[in-house]
C-alpha cells in the first residue's frame, strides 16, 4: 500500500491519516508528548517510502483511425505510466476501503484494464491528431491538471491530486521550513511588464539583515535576469543547500543604478504564529496562520511567555487548518484532563477518540476565539471543541464548514493523491461538514453553498457540557457575530492596484521615519500626489469615507518596510475592528468559563452521590 502522511489541508487540501507503517517519532525535552507514543493518532507525519502497485504486463498503444498504430513520444509514455499507477493506487485503496485486500475478482481488474486501455487510446488519438502538437508542459497538464482532478471532482470537493510541483510545496509548508534567503515575492505587472518584487522579507533571515525592502525589484539572481521568469522560478533559484551564496540584483526607488547582495543560504523559520503581544493589559493576542509541525509548541510558548495572563484573543481567521496532531495539542493545553477533542469515523478502520491526556492543569483565564468564513479543517476542530466544552466564547463568521479527512498516498514521479476517507466529529458529536451533493466548486468554495440553518430546521442539533444549543452541517457558527469589514469600489481599486505597497517604497525612497509614525496632513497630501501621478481617479468624498482604513493601510506598509513585518502587522491588529469588537467579548467569555466550571461540578457531584 503506498505510503500515507497525516495532515488536514484545510478547504483546499485536507487531512492526510498513515496507515502504510508506524513510525515513532523522538521526543523533545519539554515538547508536548508524541503522539505516536501516548496518543494513538495515525502513526506518522512522514511519508512511507514503501509504495508497490501491481504491475501490468505492458503499457498499451493506441490505434488511431487511419488503422497503423504510432509509437507515443517519452513525454507521453510517462504521463500515461503516471495514470496508470494513479488509478492503480485508487484500485488498491478502494479495496483497502471495503477490506477486500487482495480480494478483487478477475472481473475486477479485466474492468479495471480495460478503463485504463480506454484511457490510453482517448491521450494516443489527442496526442497525435489534435490540430498542434503537444508541446512543454501540455501533456503533463492534460493529466495533472485535466484528467485526474476530473476524475476526483465527481467524488467531493477535497479529494485531491498533488503534481510534483504542488507535492513538494505542501511538504515544505508541512515542515514549516526550507533553505533560501527568507523573503515573499510576487510578480507585478508595471507599465504592461511583469516584475518580481519582494513583498516583505522575513525578520532575522539573511534577506532582512542584508537591508533588502519591501518593494525592491529583483532584477537578477546570480547575473541572471529575471526577465521573463515567472516569481515561481525566481523564488526556486533563490533556494538552495544552506551555506552557500546568491547574487540578488536589486533595483530600488530612489537609488541611480542596482544593488548587489551577496546573500547566503540559511534554514528559514516560517512559524505558524506570526503575532503574538498585550494588546490589552494582561490580555494576549495570538494570530495563529495554520497547523504545521511546531504549531503547538509555538502556542504554548506564546501563552507562556504573558506572565501575568487574564485572558486571550485566539485569531484563527483565514486559517485553513494542518496538521490533526496540532490541533489536537493546542486543544490538550487548553482544556481539563480527560476531555474529548475530536473523533474520526470512516468505514476502513475503527473509529478513533482524541481526548487531552495533560490538560491545562487547572490553569484556565477566558478566551475569545476568533473566526471567519475562510476558518477550516484543523482550525474548525480547535474551535469545536473549546466552543463545545464551553472553554472559549467563539465570535465572528460561520466558518468554512469542512468535516472530511482525506489520506494522501504517495504516488510515482513525486505526486500525491489526497483520498477522503474518513468524517470528523466535534466532542459533542456534530459533522460540521457542509453537504456538497449538487452544489458547484464555486458556490462550495466562494458562496459558502450547501450549509445547514442554525435553527429548529437544523436536524444536526446537539449541546455543549453547559447545555447550550450548537449545530452541525454547516461549519461552527459563531456565539456572537461579527461581520467583516465591507469594501467599497475604491478600496477595491487601491488593494487591486498594490497603492499602499507602491506608495511606501515611494515615500521611504530618501528618508527615513521613527517607530512613532502617524499619517498626518503632510503624508496625505503627499499620497494624494502620488495617485494622481499614477492616475487613479479619487474624490474627497472617497478619500473621507475611508479615511481610517487608508491612514492604517498607508502606516502598516510604511512600518513594515522601515521596521519588519512584526510591526506592521501589530499596526493592522490595533486598528482592526474585528478585534477589537472581540476584546469586549472577553467577560462573557469568562461568565462562559464560570458556569461550564459550575455545570461540571454538579455533574461530578452528582456522580459521586449516586455511587454511594
Amino acid at each position: 500500500m503506498p505510503g500515507t502522511i497525516q495532515r488536514d489541508f484545510g478547504p483546499y487540501s485536507q487531512l492526510l491519516p498513515c496507515k502504510a507503517r508506524r513510525i515513532r517519532l523522538p521526543r523533545s525535552p519539554g515538547r508536548y508528548p508524541n503522539p505516536l507514543g501516548r496518543r494513538q493518532t495515525h502513526e506518522c507525519y512522514t511519508l512511507s517510502k514503501d509504495c508497490r502497485f501491481r504491475p501490468f504486463p505492458r503499457a498499451w498503444s493506441a490505434r488511431p483511425s487511419g488503422g497503423f498504430s504510432r509509437p507515443m513520444t517519452p513525454r507521453a509514455r510517462r504521463a500515461i505510466f503516471t495514470v496508470i499507477v494513479f488509478f492503480t493506487a485508487c484500485a488498491m485503496v478502494g479495496s483497502v476501503l471495503q477490506r477486500r485486500v487482495g480480494a478483487q475478482s478477475s472481473a475486477d481488474e479485466s474492468q479495471l484494464r480495460d478503463s485504463l486501455k480506454a484511457f490510453t487510446n482517448v491521450y494516443a488519438q489527442v496526442e497525435q491528431n489534435y490540430a498542434e502538437p503537444l508541446n512543454g508542459d501540455q501533456a503533463d497538464a492534460a493529466i495533472y491538471g485535466g484528467a485526474i482532478p476530473g476524475m476526483l471532482r465527481v467524488l467531493d470537493p477535497h479529494s485531491n491530486f498533488y503534481d510534483p510541483k504542488a507535492y513538494a510545496k505542501m511538504r515544505e509548508d508541512q515542515h514549516g521550513r526550507y533553505y533560501g534567503v527568507g523573503m515573499v515575492i510576487q510578480q507585478q505587472l508595471i507599465a504592461g511588464q511583469a516584475k518580481t518584487y519582494v513583498i516583505t522579507p522575513y525578520e532575522n533571515t539573511p534577506s532582512y539583515r542584508a537591508g533588502i525592502r519591501p518593494g525592491d525589484q529583483i532584477a537578477a539572481v546570480d547575473g541572471k535576469t529575471t526577465d521573463g521568469m515567472t516569481s515561481d522560478l525566481v523564488a526556486k533559484a533563490l533556494k538552495g543547500p544552506k551555506g552557500t551564496h546568491v547574487l540578488v540584483t536589486i533595483v530600488r526607488e530612489g537609488q541611480p543604478k542596482p544593488l548587489d547582495f551577496d546573500l547566503i543560504r540559511d534554514e528559514i523559520p516560517h512559524p505558524s504564529v506570526d503575532l503574538k503581544y498585550e494588546i490589552r493589559p494582561g490580555i494576549a493576542y495570538i494570530h495563529l496562520t495554520q497547523f504545521q509541525e511546531t504549531t503547538a509548541q509555538e502556542v504554548i510558548e506564546a501563552i507562556a511567555s504573558f506572565p501575568n495572563l487574564r485572558g486571550m484573543v485566539l485569531d484563527l481567521r483565514n486559517n485553513p487548518g494542518g496538521l490533526l496532531s496540532q490541533a489536537v495539542e493546542v486543544c490538550d493545553h487548553l482544556l481539563a484532563k480527560g476531555q474529548t477533542i475530536v473523533s474520526q469515523r470512516g468505514r476502513a478502520y475503527p473509529d478513533q477518540n482524541y481526548a487531552a491526556t495533560h490538560g491545562n492543569d487547572g490553569k484556565t483565564f477566558p478566551i475569545v476565539v476568533l473566526v471567519n468564513r475562510n476558518t477550516a479543517s484543523a482550525a474548525e476542530i480547535v474551535s469545536g471543541a473549546l466552543q463545545d466544552h464551553d472553554r472559549a466564547l467563539i465570535v465572528g463568521e460561520t466558518t468554512f464548514g469542512k468535516g472530511l479527512v482525506q489520506t494522501v498516498y504517495n504516488l510515482s514521479e513525486n505526486t500525491g493523491l489526497a483520498l477522503t476517507t474518513y468524517h470528523y466529529y466535534t466532542p459533542s458529536g456534530r459533522l460540521i461538514q457542509r453537504n456538497y451533493s449538487g452544489v458547484s466548486l464555486y458556490d462550495y468554495y466562494y458562496n459558502h453553498a450547501g450549509a445547514s440553518p442554525t435553527d429548529s430546521s437544523n436536524r444536526e442539533v446537539k449541546l455543549t457540557d453547559a447545555g447550550r444549543t450548537v449545530y452541525g452541517g454547516g461549519g461552527i457558527a459563531p456565539d456572537e457575530k461579527i461581520e467583516s469589514p465591507k469594501s467599497n469600489r475604491f478600496q477595491d481599486e487601491l488593494l487591486y492596484k498594490s497603492v499602499f505597497f507602491r506608495f511606501a517604497s515611494h515615500y521611504l525612497a530618501n528618508r527615513t521615519v521613527e517607530r512613532n509614525f502617524e499619517v498626518n496632513d503632510a503624508v496625505m497630501a503627499e499620497f494624494k500626489q502620488y495617485l494622481t501621478s499614477q492616475n487613479i481617479a479619487f474624490t474627497e468624498a472617497d478619500l473621507n469615507g475611508v479615511m481610517d482604513w487608508i491612514k492604517v493601510s498607508i502606516k502598516e506598509k510604511i512600518v513594515t518596510s522601515q521596521f519588519g513585518q512584526l510591526q506592521g502587522l501589530r499596526t493592522l491588529a490595533d486598528w482592526d475592528p474585528m478585534i477589537q469588537k472581540a476584546l469586549t467579548f472577553l467577560p462573557e467569555a469568562q461568565a462562559l468559563e464560570d458556569n461550564a466550571h459550575k455545570v461540571l461540578t454538579e455533574k461530578a457531584e452528582a456522580r459521586a452521590a449516586a455511587a454511594q
